[in-house]
């Protein structure tokens, strides 16, 4: 197991020349709650904090929460960084709420799509939305692997296809947009994929999830056997003793980078961007990685075991991972979400 609590302070040594210099100040970042809070509040920030003085406290909500929070105290930010899939980051990044991050060593080897335009902000971990699947009913079942996104329309799945919501979930529009796609659509015509859901994967689905909170309960239930998913998702799961597996469609699965940002006109802009800084290092992902099996967009971290086998795989099916068009989708984004809430999750 790598030290990774006593690598981060190491870096932290010359990432902060001036020790403490924030001695009780507090520094308030928004994020996922759950596995991402626990794993970065006592396996990341407490090196950060050693060195600083100053105390990291976490927001936690879902990105669209964490959004609305920066967007309702724009004028006077409660938050000074916060954690964003991409897609929302575009807009917050759009919305003005973020700064142009510094430039530092971590930030400059970052992999090229973990850099978000003009360093407004930065990827912190790499992922991408596959299909998840219970391994246990599907071992029962003598089921095979899943391989393609319309395996959601298999109608051995009735009533077992659990999807998140795509105006609140990232995954839920991911899986939309590469179905979408499979029906001749693409990420500014979303016409084919409306028009098809009805007689395909929709009589399948069993309920609509705002997030992906819920599915452990359901695997365990037994009410779901085949969902959109991550691979760092479907590894938090199994660390917990959730029977499920992840498998890459053939089509490819969507890239989905966690991004981060330093919240515009915050209270304590210093400590926002060397927190910013930290959080890219190598050091510190690779507690990130080890602990949270969030995947480091910086290449340079280090990776034993597990974790290494892990990153091996994604940067496999990173091969056949496709990006989705932002600028469009979010444009076009609101009347999607009513199309979706009027036709499908009614």
């Amino acid at each position: 197991m790598l030290r990774t609590t006593t690598l981060a302070t190491a870096a932290l040594a010359a990432l902060l020349p001036a020790a403490a210099f924030a001695q009780g100040k507090t520094v308030y970042i928004g994020m996922n709650g759950g596995t991402m809070e626990k794993t970065y509040t006592s396996h990341v920030f407490p090196a950060f904090e050693k060195a600083t003085g100053a105390k990291v406290v976490v927001v936690p909500g879902t990105s669209s929460d964490i959004l609305a929070k920066a967007q309702a105290n724009k004028a006077k930010p409660q938050m000074h960084v916060m954690f964003l899939d991409d897609g929302i980051m575009a807009r917050a990044i759009g919305m003005g709420l973020c700064e142009k991050q510094r430039a530092s060593p971590a930030l400059a080897e970052l992999y090229p799509a973990a850099r978000f335009k003009d360093d407004m902000a930065s990827g912190v971990s790499l992922g991408m939305t596959g299909i998840g699947y219970n391994a246990k009913m599907f071992k029962e079942k003598g089921w095979a692997a899943p391989t393609s996104w319309m395996d959601l329309a298999d109608p051995k799945y009735k009533g077992k296809v659990v999807f998140q919501s795509m105006p609140s979930s990232s995954f839920g529009l991911h899986g939309f947009l590469m179905f979408n796609r499979i029906q001749g659509g693409t990420d500014q015509n979303v016409d084919p994929g409306f028009n098809a859901w009805a007689k395909t994967i929709g009589p399948n689905v069993l309920e609509y999830i705002p997030s992906s909170a819920k599915l452990s309960e359901m695997v365990q239930t037994g009410e779901a056997a085949i969902f959109p998913l991550t691979p760092t998702a479907v590894a938090a799961l199994k660390d917990k003793g959730i029977p499920v597996e992840y498998a890459q469609p053939k089509e490819g699965s969507v890239v989905l980078t966690v991004g981060q940002c330093v919240i515009a006109n915050n209270s304590e802009p210093e400590l926002a961007q060397k927190l910013a800084e930290f959080l890219l290092t190598p050091q510190a992902q690779a507690g990130a990685l080890e602990h949270g099996n969030q995947l480091p967009t910086n290449p340079k971290t280090p990776a034993t075991g597990d974790s290494a086998a892990q990153v091996s795989k994604i940067n496999e099916w990173m091969k056949t991972a496709v990006t989705i068009d932002w600028d469009s989708i979010n444009a076009n984004r609101p009347a999607w979400n009513a199309r979706w809430n009027k036709t499908i999750e009614r």
